[in-house]
């Protein structure tokens, strides 16, 4: 083979990879960056969409937005809501996950059990919020059990109280995820050696021992990671807050993406809006990666 064919052949090899990329590259493209590139452009011009020669504005649009204390609010809320969702899915989806890998269990049982705690995982969010909203309504089926148990007076106002509807949300938002957290570290469980377990035993350890010392550090790799994702995922929670509560009462709800989504389609101010989008894109892109610096560490 002369020099110039071995030429043609490496340069064949090395372009081989992108060509087989490159319709998903091209979609990632069309549907992703570009949309981005031009919310960002949008947050630097005034009238953006409104008018054919829109001005620049600079950071006008920015120092609005961290002017407006609804802002600060939504940024709070979405902190309170995020964290909160996810420190919940993850106890919440370690407790099943203990109780379906156990031997005291049935197995019968242990398989009935397995399928109801994933129902909410098939559950749109739209249907989700509608159940919620039908349960926690004053004459719903939660008032009227809290009541027979004495545990409240009289009815509550869940999504419509400013003192409970964060709350209320947040906790149909846990109900709706935990299956996430469920399934990995149900998976992660069966994987940890049985060895481990009888060394263990051997030594005498205890239950919360071995949960302590073996099954969390065992688990721990994807306790962070679908930890992160979870985070990444749950701050753009949209459709759950907007059917149940709507960002209201008194913008008591109010996070990100619904102040966003306000800002654009009810106030019609879409360069503000814009600004918005690209403060939510950079602290999903921090959090991303941090995300791909531990899975590179791992």
């Amino acid at each position: 083979m002369t020099r110039q064919k071995r030429s043609h052949h490496r340069l064949k090899r090395a372009v081989a990879p992108y060509l087989y990329l490159s319709p998903s590259l091209l979609i990632i493209g069309l549907l992703m960056l570009l949309p981005m590139v031009t919310v960002i452009g949008y947050s630097f011009q005034n009238s953006a969409v409104l008018r054919r020669d829109p001005s620049f504005a600079g950071l006008k649009h920015y120092q609005a937005i961290f002017a407006d204390p609804v802002f600060w609010a939504s940024l709070w809320h979405t902190l309170y809501f995020t964290c909160m969702s996810v420190v919940f899915h993850m106890t919440i989806g370690m407790v099943f996950a203990l109780m379906l890998n156990s031997d005291r269990i049935n197995p019968t049982l242990r398989n009935i059990l397995r399928v109801l705690y994933i129902l909410p995982w098939l559950f749109t969010a739209v249907i989700i919020a509608v159940i919620w909203r039908l349960l926690l309504e004053p004459n719903g089926v939660v008032n009227s059990v809290l009541m027979q148990m004495g545990i409240i007076g009289s009815k509550v106002e869940w999504f419509s109280s400013p003192a409970t509807a964060l709350h209320a949300v947040t906790f149909a938002n846990i109900w709706a995820g935990y299956p996430l957290f469920m399934v990995s570290l149900l998976a992660g469980l069966q994987g940890i050696p049985r060895d481990f377990y009888e060394a263990a035993d051997i030594d005498g350890a205890k239950a919360y021992q071995k949960l302590i010392f073996i099954t969390i550090p065992q688990l721990m790799p994807i306790i962070i990671s679908i930890s992160l994702l979870d985070f990444i995922w749950t701050m753009q929670v949209f459709p759950l807050i907007w059917i149940t509560t709507g960002g209201g009462p008194i913008y008591s709800t109010e996070v990100l993406s619904t102040y966003t989504y306000k800002l654009a389609f009810s106030s019609y101010n879409l360069s503000q809006a814009s600004a918005s989008a690209v403060v939510i894109l950079l602290i999903s892109l921090g959090l991303t990666l941090l995300y791909i610096r531990y899975q590179k560490a791992r």
